[in-house]
């Protein structure tokens, strides 16, 4: 029975160690294709920033993250709090004096990329200068209208949104934290945060012609409220007059001052 026991308890540590639920197994390597993918457009390795994310409209994002240090976690959180890790492709390194790397390349110079349980973890190739910060540069996916990434960098953050996007209305935008400036340019609006110290930063847009759309649903939902307040206080006033017509409306609050008949 005792071997029995034991024999079912090793079954289903190991059922539990190979589905990933107590990391044990956990590691994996990002496939080559995907790793050193194909990269659309080019990095803006040389935004102002500590971290530039591009968004796209197709739903995804770039972005070039400036680091020096040790290791960086890339992570993001599910509904419920938990810690998974972040889909990475088209990984970039670049040293401080500009050469560009791919992520295999990374890894066959002492760096690494591993996709663990909970992250993946990045750490610059062994023959990156010390003192100096490198970049790190990799595409990741979003969600139409909304982007949300937590802050694996306290720093300075610039985010550019698709063309034709705008946060200037509250019912259909909002950002946090909030940006300390903005700008649109070439008709795509640059949020800028000085200095990011939150757990995670958001940013809900909207298309322009979402506000067209807004606008035309609120008028024609006031101008349905303002006919049927009309067609109501016309039948209203008829159903008064029916009555008046009726003698139904005979005001009967204050007879005081008539005399009682014979009799009462």
């Amino acid at each position: 029975m005792n071997r029995r026991l034991l024999l079912a308890l090793a079954a289903l540590v190991l059922l539990v160690a190979t589905s990933g639920c107590l990391g044990f197994f956990g590691d994996d390597e990002i496939p080559p294709d995907r790793l050193d993918g194909n990269v659309t457009g080019e990095y803006n390795w040389d935004a102002d920033a500590d971290v530039s994310i591009n968004v796209s409209e197709r739903a995804t994002y770039q972005a070039v993250y400036r680091f020096e240090g040790e290791e960086l976690s890339l992570y993001r959180s599910d509904g419920l709090g938990t810690e998974n890790p972040l889909h990475v492709e088209a990984v970039r390194y670049r040293y401080p004096n500009g050469t560009v790397i791919n992520g295999t390349t990374l890894i066959e110079r002492g760096g690494t990329i591993e996709e663990q349980r909970d992250a993946v973890l990045v750490e610059p190739p062994a023959d990156a200068p010390d003192g100096q910060a490198g970049q790190l540069a990799f595409t990741g996916q979003s969600t139409p209208k909304h982007f949300s990434l937590p802050t694996f960098v306290k720093g300075s953050y610039e985010i550019v949104l698709p063309e034709d996007r705008r946060v200037d209305v509250p019912l259909l935008s909002s950002t946090r934290p909030n940006p300390d400036r903005e700008s649109v340019e070439d008709g795509r609006v640059h949020l800028y945060w000085d200095d990011v110290q939150r757990d995670a930063i958001s940013v809900r847009f909207y298309l322009e012609r979402d506000l067209y759309i807004f606008g035309g649903i609120l008028g024609v939902s006031a101008l349905v409220a303002l006919v049927g307040g009309l067609y109501y206080r016309r039948r209203i006033t008829e159903l008064r007059r029916q009555r008046e017509e009726l003698g139904l409306d005979v005001d009967t609050s204050d007879d005081s001052g008539r005399r009682r008949p014979p009799g009462m």
